[in-house]
């Protein structure tokens, strides 16, 4: 009987091994791209843009005066998923409540890409914008993976004296993807939505062969010296959070001060995804909303 129970474990054991193989072959061809956000219409102009063979999604709301801020956006996802129905009902209403213009790059995403792919769209893009856009007006954002990818592309324009944007909000950033803080075992405890094992395999395939410590996948590491207006939006209940307290540190020491908004309970990208307590997540939200107005 055990003999039995033994064989059919293992055999379960193979099936499922060769689905996610058939899985990952399949992420490994599949080019995944956001789709056309027909969810916002109704309220925000839609407008997609060609950047180097991706898509870039510019949206600006339908009423209201157009404010003069442009808002360049990288959403997260492990840097393995595209937009979410939450990312773009959170984009909606970040364009309704700001009458901002949001740039958002459909940039490459893992398996297929590293994150040499990322930056080869991102640097350019960027570069481009700030020749069009006052960088007083400009605000780079962008939530968990994408703060990362926010906060890296930063550090590396910033070796060549390419204009800083105005501000830099991160919104659950995610600095290291190697994720060897030892506080980070135990948040883990209180973090409904994120589990260390499965993010460092998607951290280990966007650094592809030779990435895995560069400061562009692990911006913790990069230079701060050059930059300036960092806010890091963050939950305690987040196991990215115990980075923050050490890009803090490694920001002071390099003469740079990073403002860090923490919300006690608060889990990951809860702004966006709108899990958790009501009445938090409305705080962290209009606080956002008035640090892009410039009320905060």
């Amino acid at each position: 009987m055990k003999k039995k129970i033994t064989i059919i474990i293992f055999a379960v054991a193979l099936i499922l091994i060769g689905i996610g193989l058939i899985i990952l072959g399949y992420l490994k061809l599949a080019d995944i791209e956001s789709k056309e956000p027909v969810q916002i219409e109704d309220v925000c102009n839609v407008k997609i843009e060609e950047f180097n063979g991706r898509k870039v999604f510019v949206i600006t709301p339908k009423e209201g005066t157009l404010s003069d801020t442009r808002i360049l956006y990288f959403h997260g996802g492990s840097y393995m998923a595209e937009m979410s129905e939450a990312h773009w009902d959170f984009i909606k209403n970040l364009t309704v409540d700001t009458k901002s213009t949001i740039i958002i790059p459909d940039y490459p995403l893992t398996p297929k890409y590293t994150y040499k792919d990322v930056y080869n769209m991102v640097e350019p893009l960027y570069k481009e914008i700030v020749k069009r856009v006052d960088t007083d007006n400009l605000i780079v954002m962008g939530d968990s993976a994408g703060g990362g990818l926010a906060l890296g592309l930063l550090e590396k324009v910033s070796q060549e004296d390419i204009a800083m944007p105005g501000k830099t909000i991160l919104i659950s950033p995610w600095l290291d993807v190697r994720l060897t803080n030892p506080k980070i075992d135990e948040v883990q405890k209180e973090d409904k939505e994120l589990n260390k094992d499965t993010l460092k395999l998607a951290g280990i395939a966007y650094a592809g062969e030779d990435g895995i410590n560069s400061y562009l996948v692990n911006p913790i590491d990069g230079d701060l010296s050059k930059l300036s207006n960092i806010t890091v939006v963050t939950g305690t209940s987040d196991i990215l959070n115990p980075d923050v307290d050490v890009l803090v540190e490694r920001a002071k020491e390099q003469g740079t001060s990073i403002e860090v908004k923490e919300y006690e309970g608060a889990g990951h990208i809860w702004i966006i995804n709108k899990k958790g307590d009501e009445e938090l997540i409305n705080k962290a939200y209009q606080d956002l909303i008035d640090m892009i107005n410039g009320t905060k």
